[in-house]
């Protein structure tokens, strides 16, 4: 009979080909993105809930997620918000911008109980909300996002790290919104060695950063915009099977803002995924 010291290489290994064999591997930061991909002809839905909060300024979403695995290493998929949005007095609500999005897993390296990979992505965000509302729900313009990113997946533990580049296009009043830089520092814990067929929790930790151009009109900066921020992100990740909720929150912890722009109080977002 084994004793408790040489059983957990097999457990390892056991539980890596669960893990592999399975969706419950399907982890990826909350607020930063990772290299996760589906599984080649696989579906992922997901619904999403978010809020950001800066002084008295709130902006509440619903997101609705669709996913595809074209390969087992590229998958694409559209994202469709639905906005409350408050500034001061004013309120509205209604579709945001939808946004189409895909991923290229370019790198992949598994070892015992050890996978690490690296991705890109691509996103563009439409201009299909309402222009008319007040306080707007999108910036009437097209906008394209790339981004990349590394991930370390163990058994024990998790690390990732991504940078996207948002660049806003121009709207039909010479309104541009300043480019964007966002980077994202992530770290994960498995408290127990997971079994397939019971579900398994994962505590994440993130800092993430942002980093803002001024925006313009007709070539004209605006002095009260742009800037930077940077947070800290506590979050949990726990799947069952094919099932997960993922859910975090956004503190901020350092801002230097330009002009007169209201500090972020905190961002939250809940997200719930089944993978078919």
């Amino acid at each position: 009979m084994l004793n408790k010291t040489s059983n957990w290489p097999l457990l390892g290994a056991s539980a890596w080909i669960a893990l592999q064999s399975g969706t419950a591997l399907a982890h990826d930061p909350i607020f930063g993105i990772g290299p996760h991909v589906l599984f080649k002809n696989g579906t992922e839905i997901a619904v999403g809930m978010a809020q950001n909060k800066a002084g008295n300024d709130k902006e509440s979403k619903l997101k609705l997620n669709l996913a595809y695995g074209i390969t087992g290493d590229w998958a694409a998929g559209i994202n469709v918000p639905y906005a409350y949005k408050k500034n001061g007095s004013n309120t509205s609500n209604g579709f945001a911008d939808m946004q189409a999005f895909t991923k290229y897993r370019f790198w992949r390296e598994d070892s015992l109980g050890l996978q690490e990979s690296a991705a890109v992505l691509l996103a563009i965000n439409g201009q299909n909300a309402d222009e008319n509302a007040t306080p707007r729900l999108g910036n009437g313009a097209t906008d394209a996002i790339v981004g990349l990113t590394y991930g370390y997946e163990s058994i024990k533990w998790y690390r990732w790290a991504s940078a996207r580049y948002v660049l806003p296009g121009k709207n039909d009043a010479g309104f541009q919104l300043g480019n964007k830089w966002l980077v994202d520092v992530v770290g994960g814990w498995r408290p127990k060695t997971p079994e397939y067929t019971k579900p398994d929790t994962v505590w994440l930790l993130e800092l993430n950063g942002e980093f803002i151009n001024k925006a313009e009109l007709n070539g004209s900066s605006r002095a009260n915009s742009g800037g930077s921020e940077w947070f800290v992100s506590p979050g949990i990740f726990w799947t069952t099977r094919n099932f997960a909720i993922k859910s975090g929150i956004q503190i901020p912890i350092a801002s230097d803002l330009n002009g007169i722009q209201k500090k972020s109080d905190y961002r939250f977002k809940t997200t719930f995924e089944w993978h078919l």
